[in-house]
């Protein structure tokens, strides 16, 4: 489907699986993150030297192995292309990718018992793992590469690293899925950016997930920021009289014809992520028992968006 030409109303999962996939991500998402944001990951980014995407793009494209640049840049799609091949570049130079799967283990190892204190040794943190991991361990991994490369590596043995690689096996697999979606709606990177920053809630805009966020450290410039405003005006996807604000730097208004598009990205990617939830009978129980292991991170206090506490 081009994009502003429509949606579709047929789903190949029910209403229940959907919703549970869509659930899970926004609850496991913050346990994920803190691979990439806190103390441990600013320590680790001084030692190695390489700037914050050269750290970022080292760390989460390791299991990929020593491809091409390309090769990351299609995997991570709203990161200005140049920009990670430049990084990842940057990243073997300085090290071999085996290199930078041992730092994002003890960047997370370090992080983890940080935020999650005495949880970390609990008997809940050991059975939750267990029970990702046999929900996970249900996808397939057809189409996701990103996902399929962290597959490949071996299970933590420690409790919360298993937790943690449970969650981001299922974040990456529902990422690849989700640049599919944007793919079949017709959303080029840059222009995929523009519509969410116009469709995100204000609230969550000003919880640092808007244009602020986003267009910095995906290294997209002005001008390329500005140029695809104007594209998704002429496609209708938001209103023309926004693009003013657009060039002084702040965020295009969504159309209505726009939010429809961007909600169907948002349920085909539901979608493609219900089929591991399907036949999970205490699917609700495992996703609400997670809660308590990502709002202790969120507590800390580390991620965008949030307060550090102390």
């Amino acid at each position: 489907m081009q994009s502003g030409s429509g949606t579709s109303t047929s789903f190949r999962h029910g209403e229940r699986e959907r919703g549970l996939a869509r659930a899970a991500y926004q609850t496991f998402e913050p346990l994920h993150l803190v691979a990439y944001f806190g103390p441990p990951v600013d320590a680790a980014r001084e030692e190695l030297g390489i700037g914050w995407l050269g750290s970022y793009t080292g760390m989460r494209a390791a299991p990929l192995g020593p491809v091409p640049g390309a090769v990351v840049a299609a995997t991570f799609y709203g990161f200005h292309p140049r920009a990670v091949d430049k990084a990842w570049r940057l990243a073997l130079g300085a090290h071999d990718p085996s290199a930078y799967d041992a730092l994002r283990t003890r960047v997370v190892d370090t992080g983890l018992r940080t935020y999650l204190g005495d949880l970390v040794g609990s008997p809940e943190l050991a059975r939750q793992a267990e029970r990702m991991r046999a929900v996970i361990e249900r996808a397939d991994l057809g189409g996701r590469a990103l996902a399929a490369s962290y597959a490949a590596l071996p299970w933590p043995d420690e409790p919360h690293l298993a937790l943690w690689h449970a969650a981001t096996l299922w974040r990456e697999w529902r990422g690849d899925a989700h640049n599919a979606a944007l793919v079949a709606h017709g959303l080029p990177p840059v222009d995929a950016l523009l519509l969410y920053d116009a469709w995100l809630p204000a609230e969550r805009a000003a919880q640092g997930r808007g244009r602020a966020f986003l267009q910095p450290t995906r290294k997209w410039s002005d001008e390329e920021w500005v140029a695809a405003a104007h594209r998704l005006a002429d496609l209708g996807l938001v209103e023309p009289d926004s693009l003013p604000a657009v060039e002084a730097g702040g965020s295009p208004t969504v159309t209505e014809r726009g939010r429809v598009l961007r909600d169907a990205v948002e349920d085909a990617t539901d979608d493609a992520s219900a089929s591991v939830w399907v036949g999970v009978d205490d699917a609700e129980d495992v996703i609400a028992a997670f809660r308590p292991f990502s709002k202790a991170v969120i507590v800390a206090g580390v991620l965008p968006g949030t307060v550090r506490k102390g």
